[in-house]
């Protein structure tokens, strides 16, 4: 089997300091470096893990001026990151995201092979306004157009790209690991008892329907405090916060530490995922993993990884109706226990390296490595 030399590119960095993709680019990079391959992560000036190398995977810095000009800064990043590139002589170069990347794809070197994971519909977020969702759609295109092979991480982003540019994407969801160690002592540092408390786990954004969920959790008349975890500090943080200050609602911030997140998750009496423009969302997987009792925004993403196995709601008062009458329902081990089991089998870490790998080599004329099709059809 041929060694890869395999960059990615398109997020913030490793180790994650922000969200979905920052978290795959570290399990994806540690375990093609385990298979013998050669990876390196790009990362931003500002992340605050500034060495050259993270658990042996290469780290190269690019300067990032986000802090200073705003989201002008984002495209910046990419430029530099898509520059560097093309003096590394990459066989892969994985671009996560197209967003203020695939503007640049005429740099993008042509001696490597350009991936690109096409993330969720980013143009339907409502943060966004008219113009700016109209640029997301013809970037979006431009990926769509220009990538060497396109990946898509749930089959209505996948059925999206097939209708409107007629390629065909490899469907290839994230994966996590079964949580396998509880630690009470981590939630009682939170001063909470297990299943005596709900939470989310969202960037703070409104398409994230955090503010649909505290206005249903104050409406019910349950007395368990909603944990919010995220980072705050942004312009919709901000307005959250001051907007919803009941001691009913703890606001924990970000937190980075897959252990205490996994313990919060796996002591949960529900956990709510109101993602509803992304594809599979990382963090959905991961909750699954925990063997949390899910209540999901009512979407086609969400359903098309949970199934029948979770509750959803589309308002504030299917919130509070799911609050109030969940623990009456006789279906709920039933449901944890057959997420847990999409996780060992669909959403198998492993698995879904193998089929990046295999996508990789494929591309690379390894011809015995056949591009997996199996995922999709199991889910």
């Amino acid at each position: 089997m041929k060694k890869l030399k395999i960059g990615i590119l398109g997020t913030r960095g490793i180790p994650n300091h922000y969200g979905g993709f920052e978290q795959f680019a570290e399990h994806l990079s540690l375990r093609l470096l385990q298979r013998g391959h050669d990876v390196s992560v790009y990362s931003s000036s500002l992340h605050p893990y500034q060495d050259n190398e993270w658990n042996d995977v290469k780290i190269i810095h690019c300067k990032d001026w986000e802090n200073k000009i705003g989201t002008a800064g984002q495209f910046i990043y990419d430029w530099n990151c898509i520059n560097d590139s093309r003096k590394r002589e990459f066989d892969i170069l994985l671009h996560l995201g197209y967003t203020s990347d695939s503007v640049w794809h005429w740099r993008w070197p042509k001696k490597s092979i350009n991936m690109v994971n096409m993330d969720g519909l980013e143009w339907q977020r409502s943060k966004y306004n008219k113009p700016t969702q109209r640029f997301l759609r013809w970037a979006e295109s431009l990926a769509a157009r220009h990538a060497d092979s396109l990946i898509a991480d749930s089959p209505a982003i996948r059925d999206h790209l097939i209708a409107n540019y007629n390629k065909i994407p490899v469907y290839i969801p994230y994966g996590a690991e079964m949580f396998m160690n509880p630690d009470p002592s981590v939630i009682e540092k939170y001063g909470l008892l297990p299943q005596h408390y709900f939470m989310l786990l969202a960037r703070m954004e409104p398409e994230n329907n955090i503010e649909m969920i505290i206005r249903g959790h104050l409406a019910s008349n349950s007395l368990f405090p909603l944990l919010v975890i995220g980072n705050i500090d942004n312009q919709f943080g901000r307005y959250i916060t001051s907007k919803y200050n009941d001691p009913r609602i703890k606001y924990c911030g970000a937190i980075y530490d897959k252990n205490e997140l996994d313990n919060l998750r796996y002591y949960t009496a529900l956990y709510f995922h109101g993602h509803s423009v992304g594809g599979t969302n990382p963090s959905l997987i991961e909750a699954m993993a925990c063997g949390c009792l899910v209540a999901a925004h009512d979407n086609r993403f969400n359903k098309a990884v949970l199934n029948g196995e979770a509750g959803y709601f589309s308002t504030d008062e299917d919130v509070k109706s799911f609050i109030e009458h969940h623990l009456s329902l006789t279906s709920l081990n039933h449901w944890k226990k057959t997420n847990m089991e999409k996780v060992r089998t669909v959403y198998n870490q492993d698995r879904i390296v193998d089929s990046y790998e295999k996508m990789m080599l494929n591309a690379c004329g390894q011809e015995q490595a056949i591009v997996p099709l199996a995922v999709a059809e199991a889910v």
